[in-house]
């Protein structure tokens, strides 16, 4: 998606892929950065790695905990994220809703992809923020991290509950959007993570799974829900990364066109 869109904007730049194994990290960032890069992406394991090496952070970027995105300029790095941003984004363009104005279930609240989620639900202000985890003690740490960040704003509220069909059933009842961040789904025969007769047509359900239609994608569609997949979120963190390096707007249906080529996913 990216090379497409530099194609589009006349750019004589590439994106490429670059391996570099974590006792690498260091002297290969000195040298992209050197070399007139403008900029790079990062992946799991250096988002964390990453910050002793960048001069400066954005604040949402620092908030989260993790860098994806760094530009280069004028000798220096500065470290953005733009998973959290990208999934805001997504969600308007899916639903035509603001994140920040919706109750929220995260589902997976305990891996990266689902911590991210929350802490930019946090950061945009969410009325109320539900966690659910196989593990509840990883849920649990959440929430406290999510209450010192939102501390001094009695509007929010943040709970973790158990995965059972009860405790879910009872609390989707009072949530706007699901935003399931777990693995579960990625495999053939994959279960959903929620009671089908608690799923109503008023929810917005939001996959981060893309690689395949998942069960939870199809049980809400049943029930009326309006449903979307993670292409979308990977759609605009990479759009965003575009804008943060080129400093430029992101030919956004382009670079969809491009994903959806290389998918083969709508």
């Amino acid at each position: 998606m990216h090379n497409a869109a530099l194609k589009a904007c006349g750019m004589d730049m590439e994106y490429v892929r670059i391996h570099l194994r974590p006792p690498e990290l260091e002297e290969g960032f000195r040298l992209l950065s050197l070399h007139g890069f403008a900029g790079v992406n990062l992946t799991i394991p250096h988002k964390t790695a990453i910050i002793p090496l960048i001069d400066s952070i954005d604040p949402s970027a620092e908030k989260l905990g993790a860098v994806n995105t760094v530009r280069f300029e004028n000798g220096k790095s500065r470290g953005y994220n733009t998973d959290g941003p990208g999934l805001v984004r997504a969600v308007m363009v899916s639903f035509g809703a603001r994140l920040g104005e919706l109750r929220v279930m995260i589902i997976g609240a305990g891996g990266g992809a689902g911590r991210a989620a929350a802490i930019q639900c946090a950061i945009e202000g969410c009325s109320e923020i539900t966690l659910v985890n196989r593990t509840q003690s990883k849920a649990e740490a959440l929430v406290h991290s999510l209450r010192e960040l939102t501390a001094g704003s009695s509007a929010r509220s943040v709970r973790a509950i158990t995965d059972s069909s009860e405790s879910l059933s009872c609390a989707l009842a009072e949530v706007d959007i699901v935003l399931q961040c777990s693995s579960l789904g990625m495999k053939e025969g994959d279960p959903s993570p929620l009671p089908k007769p608690a799923i109503e047509a008023r929810h917005f359900v939001y996959d981060t799974i893309y690689s395949r239609r998942t069960q939870l994608i199809e049980d809400a569609e049943d029930t009326g829900a309006r449903c979307a997949n993670g292409l979308g979120m990977l759609l605009h963190q990479g759009a965003l990364a575009f804008e943060i390096w080129l400093q430029r707007t992101a030919p956004v249906e382009v670079m969809s066109a491009a994903l959806k080529a290389a998918t083969g996913l709508k």
